[in-house]
């Protein structure tokens, strides 16, 4: 029964997670996908491309576009070209980027103790070696996947 619960489980953290981190952005006027799109963006190191940022986040890259657009309207990123492809652009933090990064990791490290409260390193140890786990395994499956539709 506990294998049964277990994604679902994942998901209604996840899901709750982002819900009481985006009312606690919600001042920045930054919307939950913007938000998560600078989080990987910054994730994903200063000057990632637009397609390397969609794969990063398992998102479109025309979903990813008008995510783009919106942040580089706000002034929170820029797109730069690319020095050995002049079709590819890379993206880059703008100041304001980053300041809002900032805010952004001040909001999120209170919420992340108030929400892990009680919670031992061991157990999260423990948690973190699970995740791996099922990401692994996920990955392994995704890989099968690609075999058998491909032959």
């Amino acid at each position: 029964m506990k294998r049964r619960q277990f994604p679902f489980a994942v998901a209604r953290i996840a899901r709750r997670w982002r819900k009481l981190l985006d009312e606690r952005l919600k001042d920045l006027g930054v919307t939950q996908a913007r938000w998560s799109t600078l989080v990987a963006l910054h994730r994903g190191g200063e000057g990632v491309t637009q397609r390397e940022l969609a794969e990063l986040m398992s998102i479109e890259n025309p979903t990813l576009v008008r995510l783009l657009d919106n942040l580089e309207e706000q002034h929170l990123i820029e797109r730069r070209p690319c020095e050995k492809d002049r079709r590819a652009r890379r993206l880059h933090l703008t100041s304001k980027g980053e300041e809002f990064m900032a805010q952004l990791d001040r909001r999120a490290e209170g919420l992340r103790d108030q929400l892990l409260d009680g919670i031992s390193e061991d157990e999260l140890d423990t948690c973190l070696r699970v995740f791996d786990r099922v990401l692994a395994n996920a990955e392994e499956v995704n890989r099968e996947e690609r075999v058998e539709y491909t032959v």
